[in-house]
Formats: C-alpha cells, structure tokens, sequence
C-alpha cells in the first residue's frame, strides 16, 4: 500500500502543510509526485497535488482513517525538488501552500471542483492548454511519376506545389482554390498522404542584428576570469559577475552553457524586460539552435504550453525568460543565470510574493548547481553578500570585468544642470547640449536614444488659481495627462475621462471651479513631439512606452523598426534602459534623471544610480565613441556624480552609510503586511490586531522594529482603503514564518484583504 502527501488547490493560509492518502492499486501506477489528484475533504471533492509519496505510513496516522484517491487529473507537472522548492517559497514568503506549487503547473492547466447549484453536487471542471497538430501533405512514391490531366489545373497546381516537398494543408488552402477536396480526392488514388505534425508555437524569429552572438576571436581577459570563476563555482554556490556595460557578459553566459550542455546537462537563463527577450533569445538560438525554448507572459497560453513541454520532454535544454521561466521543468539542470540581477521586475508582486534572485539560490541548491549573477549595477544585498563571503551557508564571489572588448570604451558623460538652462532662457525640455548632441547625430546618420521615466504627454494638470491636481475619484493618485487622446488617465486603476468630460463639460477646476487648468510634468508624447519639431524629416522616431507595447510583439516590432532605419531615434522609459544592443546608438540623452530620485522609497537612490549607468551603456558599443547627456535639477547628488565619473564608490560610499544608519536591507529585513478594504474602521481594526500579535512575538528580540499601522502612500486604491505595518529584522531571521502565523491568527471580516510581503521592493 502506497500513501501519498496532497497539497489542496484550496488558497488559504490554514492549509499550510500536505494531508495524507491512500493510494488504491488500481491507480498507483499512474501517481506520481507532480500528479493532480481529486481528493475527498472535509465532505466535499477537491484537487490537490501529490509532493510526497511513500509505503511507510506516517508516523501517528492510522492507516484506516485515511481516505482514498479518487482518480488522477494529470500527469506530473513536477518532481520532488519542486515541491520541496515550493513548500521552500510558501514559508519563506508567508504564502498558501497551493499558490506556490501552482507555479510549477504547465500554462493553462485550470481544474477546480464546484458546485452547480447550491444543494447540487459538487462538480469537476477541467480546462488546460495542449499540443495542436498541423496536416500536412506530402506526395507518395506513386504520386511522385503521376501526371495529371492536361484540363486539371488545380491537380497539376497541387502537384507542383509538393514536388518540393510536403506542405502545411493551411498553407495549400491559401495558395490553391478548393485544394481541399482535390487533396481528399488524390489521396484516395494514393497520389496524396496526409500526416499530423506537432506544431511549435511560440518560436518566432527576429530580425534584429543584435539578436545574433558570432564568436569572438578571443576572451577579454575579464572574461577570461568570470568564465574561470563559473567553471570552479560548486553546487549551490553564487557567482555574480560585476562587468561594465558592454563588457561582453552575454559571451560568458553563452560559453558557460556550452560547457554545460557538453556534460549533458541543461540551462536556464533569466532576463528582466520582455523587451529583452527577442535580442536575447536570437543570440542563444543562434549559438544552440532549436534546443532554445522561450517564456514570458506576452505568449498566449498556447504558446507558452509549447514551450513548457518542450523543457519538459527535453526537446529544450535551454530555457530563456522573465521571471517565471525559474518553475520551467527542466531536467538536470546544470546552471542558472540572472541577468541584469539588481531589477526590481525580478520580485513578484502578486502571492506568491517571490524574489527570482533568492528563489533562484534555494533551486541552485537544491539542483547542485552554479548561480550566476550579471550586472553593471549590482545590487546592494549582492555586493554585500560577496563581501560578506556568504549568505545563509552558501558560498557567493564576485568577479569583475571592467573592459569592453575591441576598442569600444565606456561613453562620455555630460551632467546639464537645468537649473542653470532655465536661468539662461532656455525654456525648452531639451538642453542647449543635448540640441547640440542631436544635430550631430543627425549630421552623421548614425541613432540616438532619449530616456525619459513618465508616460502620457504631461504629468497632470493643475489649477494656476487654487493649485488643486485633479485626482483619480477611485484611488488617491493624480491623473496623467494624455495630448494625443485628450483624455485624464488613471495608471493605478486604468480609468480615463475625456478632459473636456472632467469634472464638467467646461473642464473646470473641481475645487474652484476656474477654468485655467496648466499642463505640468513631461511625458514620452511631448517628448516625441517636440523631437519631431526639432529633427523634421531627417530621422525615424520611434517612442516605446507602456501604451505602445500593449499589444503582442510590439516590442519586438519597435526594435526592428529602430535597427532597421538609417538615422533613428529611440524615445522611451525605463524599458529601453538596460540589455539593448545596438553599435550605431553613439548619443543617450537622460531627459529628467532625478525624477526617481524623489520617490518616497529607501531605495531611489540606487535605482536612479542603476538606471542611469544603464542607460548610458546603451551609447559607444561599436567603434565610434559615445556620448551622454545627462539632464538633472540635482546635479549635485551622489547617484549623478558617480554615474558622470563611471566611479561607482562614489554613490557607495554615501548609500551604505545612509542604509546603515537607518537600519534598512542589506543591514536588514524587511516584511510588509498590507490591509485593505471598504471599510477604513474594519482595515484599521484589522491590521492592528496584527502589529499587537506581531509585537507580542517580537518582544525584546535585538534587531527587531515594528513600525506602524499607518496608511499607505497609495492610501486608496479602486476605492479601496489601504493601510500598511512596517517589521524590520535581522538579515538572518525567519520572518516569512513569523508573519505568515500571525496573519493565520487574525479574524479578518468579508471584504477586509492581508497581503504579507517579504523583502518588498514597492513599498507605495
């Protein structure tokens, strides 16, 4: 008799742990760790997950009290170091058992159990995505010598168009009229055979010139040395390969998978930007072929089905990816890379509340392989960590490379203090240095990028009588202006009004009633069109921003227009950042640098640090030099000194001490629980029942603060009330388990949400 450990798919964090099962004969064949089960519990049917298997009865069961499985739903998803690496991450980070093993699940695999009625039985519904076969016809050794009759041109058309080889049937329809019914017909003369073929989806090429990775003639010597670090890196243990922008990282990544799939092993590798993507998937496929698979959530769910599975048979033994690739079932796994290891995009914001990078270590560990870490910009827990020598009993170096291969070298940096411009007349969103460094673009044909960290045209409109900001009725944020749409958007909840709709026909101020309501703030809109103003004809300007890359591709489809052009201009956000690849950008300008750097966050500084090293990288990647133009009201800033100076030191030094003094990561950690609801009494009730568990467990433990309940930045959300509790602790301490059990305890009312958020990156 088998008895197997079950998960419920039942999302609640009062089932924290596996129940025990019998497993009948007649279907123990068919469990196996991974198998979705229908199970029985607490009187009604329900799916689970089976994590464990075993023919010992559990310590303290009785075997007679134990119910059956029911039946199988599916096969295997997962193996036994996933579903340790999944009951890992419901600890770690205070979440349901069930959201973190659903991670491993194959893309669209959707079963529940409900009831139809409300004294009906309950009921098993299933829906999952699967493989999709494509007809193909091909001639037969007789159609091969068959003639057609001279008067069928639709036969002879037929013929002609298999003489070559077989066809897709979709693809015949398209070129022949009614080549159905003359395919049917032949292949009953056995002219004509049809076979079913498993379609791929997902593999689409690009024709990006970067997206390709030639061999270099040599190693720099920093590559040299990261390659040797990787090759001598135990299991489990932590590399984080530190190299300037453009100092070839992705050639050590691809030259350690070489050595990897060599021994038979796989790889999977993680990029922070699904604008990444195509570039990156295009250089490995062009090293490894088709054993590349590629997944991220701009794939349909048939899409990424294809390229599970081919992971999962092994058709793939390397997976490229955002953040959800980590739960790809890949076999043997023989090395993990995270590229561009400092971005926040790598922590999920949604339960389970993951962070790629920790959860990345803890799989390295449990698969006996390297992690591999790649940055320009490390962030501050992976330099400390390196420094430290280790971090949790695993070993982590770091290993620099700071050249750039051939005669490329690190771009000039310009720092325009625009405060100074503004004093001069200039009341142009672009620098008299900037206009300067555009027009020699222009002269040279060559392409430049604009960075810009908004969207819409303008970032709010405001009332030059009161000064009241127009705000969102649903949520407590300012409405973004859009010129081309003439509409206020909400970018928290998604509402629009049209602005002459808004609060009246007259587009009055709502707190006034003045009609003089002033555009303030810049957005990628203005910045394309003053640009357009500015360059005319002369140039291809291709704006990339969160409402241009809303649809499938468009991403992929705004980079091949950039490489494509002969004189081009990027204009974007963050996402045209960090990662691209194009030698004939020679000029970067920074529109706006310190906008982040007045964020309410602990951590502006360095993403303001990070982001401007890395877009500045994006310049002189080829063989002419590059420059930066660098716009700021804060020239004087650290994060801005350093990236000037390419002198990284010199923003350390200030942001550790800053980090140190007010006891925030790497010096800590730092949990979040946030409450929302209706209701501002209930919230407020809410989460103080947590801070009073949360400080009666605490005690006087040393390293502990407990700050709060207060409201948060975003104080209302889709008329939502939010408040938040703040707990610091120890870099070392077990604080996912502490607060995940006193979220457990509280009596929360319906309407009334708890959200636990460990190692938070947003905390707005």
């Amino acid at each position: 008799m088998a008895y197997a450990g079950v998960v419920l798919d039942i999302p609640t964090r009062a089932l924290d742990q596996a129940f025990h099962y019998l497993v009948p004969d007649e279907i123990e064949p068919d469990v196996h760790i991974g198998s979705t089960v229908l199970v029985s519990f607490s009187r009604r049917l329900a799916v689970g997950y089976v994590t464990s298997l075993s023919r010992e009865i559990p310590e303290g069961l009785d075997p007679s009290k134990l119910k059956p499985i029911e039946r199988v739903l599916a096969d295997p998803a997962f193996d036994e170091q996933a579903a340790q690496l999944a009951e890992w991450i419901a600890r770690e980070y205070a979440a349901p058992l069930s959201e973190s093993i659903r991670l491993f699940l194959p893309p669209g695999q959707s079963v529940r159990v409900r009831k139809a009625t409300e004294d009906g039985p309950w009921e098993l519904e299933e829906s999952s995505a699967g493989p999709v076969d494509d007809r193909w016809a091909s001639l037969t050794e007789e159609g091969r010598s068959f003639e057609p009759k001279r008067n069928s041109s639709r036969q002879r058309a037929l013929v002609s168009a298999l003489s070559s080889g077989p066809v897709r049937m979709a693809e015949l329809s398209a070129m022949i009229p009614g080549a159905a019914s003359v395919v049917s017909a032949l292949e009953k003369r056995g002219v004509v055979e049809i076979v079913r073929r498993r379609r791929i989806r997902g593999s689409e090429q690009t024709t990006l010139s970067s997206a390709t990775a030639a061999r270099p003639e040599a190693l720099t010597q920093g590559q040299g040395n990261a390659l040797a670090a990787i090759g001598q890196a135990g299991p489990g243990e932590v590399v984080l390969v530190d190299g300037v922008t453009g100092s070839g990282k992705t050639e050590v990544y691809l030259a350690a998978i070489e050595r990897v799939l060599e021994q038979g092993r796989s790889a999977l590798v993680l990029v922070p930007e699904i604008s990444l993507t195509a570039q990156t998937v295009g250089r490995f496929r062009s090293r490894f072929g088709e054993r590349v698979a590629v997944l991220h959530s701009r794939l349909s769910v048939g899409e990424r089905f294809d390229q599970w599975d081919m992971a999962r048979t092994g058709d793939a033994s390397v997976v490229v990816g955002a953040r959800s690739a980590l739960f790809a079932p890949l076999s043997n796994l023989g090395i993990i890379i995270i590229d561009e290891e400092h971005e926040g995009s790598y922590k999920q914001d949604q339960s389970p509340r993951y962070h790629a990078r920790d959860v990345a270590a803890k799989l390295a560990s449990l698969r006996g392989c390297p992690l591999v870490l790649g940055s320009a910009t490390p962030s501050l827990e992976s330099l400390v960590r390196c420094r430290e020598g280790s971090h949790r009993g695993v070993a982590w170096h770091r290993v620099e490379m700071p050249e750039r291969p051939g005669n490329a070298v690190l771009p000039h940096v310009q720092v325009v203090d625009m405060t100074r411009q503004f004093a001069l007349g200039n009341r142009s969103i672009f620098s008299k240095p900037l206009v300067e460094g555009i027009e020699r673009v222009l002269e040279r044909r060559e392409k430049a990028v604009l960075m810009l960290n908004r969207r819409g045209f303008a970032s709010f409109l405001m009332c030059r009588e009161c000064g009241c900001v127009p705000e969102c009725p649903h949520c407590s944020t300012a409405l973004t202006y859009h010129e081309r749409t003439h509409s206020l958007a909400c970018h928290t909840c998604g509402s629009s009004w049209p602005v002459r709709a808004y609060p009246d026909p007259t587009t009055c101020c709502p707190n006034c009633g003045s009609r003089f309501l002033a555009q303030f703030g810049v957005g990628t809109q203005r910045v394309e069109d003053e640009l357009a103003m500015l360059v005319g004809d002369r140039a291809t300007i291709v704006r990339m921003d969160a409402d241009t890359t809303r649809g499938k591709g468009a991403h992929q489809r705004l980079l091949e227009e950039f490489d494509a052009a002969e004189c081009a201009i990027l204009v974007g956000t963050q996402m045209i950042a960090k990662g691209l690849d194009f030698p004939e950008v020679t000029l970067v300008g920074v529109v706006n640098a310190d906008t982040t750097l007045k964020l309410p966050d602990f951590r502006a500084a360095e993403r303001t640090h990070d982001l401007l090293e890395q877009v500045a990288g994006r310049a002189g990647r080829g063989e002419v030099p590059g420059e930066v133009i660098v716009q700021t009201y804060w020239a004087s800033h650290p994060a801005i000194r350093s990236v000037e100076a390419h002198e990284r030191s010199l923003f350390l030094e200030a942001e550790v001490s800053d980090r140190r003094e007010a006891y925030y990561p790497p010096f800590s950690r730092l949990g979040n629980i946030i409450c929302w609801g209706r209701s501002l009494g209930e919230v407020t009730r809410v989460l103080d029942e947590v801070a009073r568990l949360v400080r009666e467990r605490v005690g006087e433990q040393e390293g502990w603060r407990v700050l709060g309940p207060a409201d948060c930045l975003k104080a209302r959300v889709k008329d939502q009330y939010r408040r938040h509790l703040l707990v610091k602790a120890p870099p070392a301490a077990d604080l996912g388990s502490l607060l995940g059990a006193c979220a457990r305890e509280v009596d929360k009312p319906r309407g009334v949400s708890l959200a636990v958020d460990i190692d938070p990156h947003d905390m707005m």
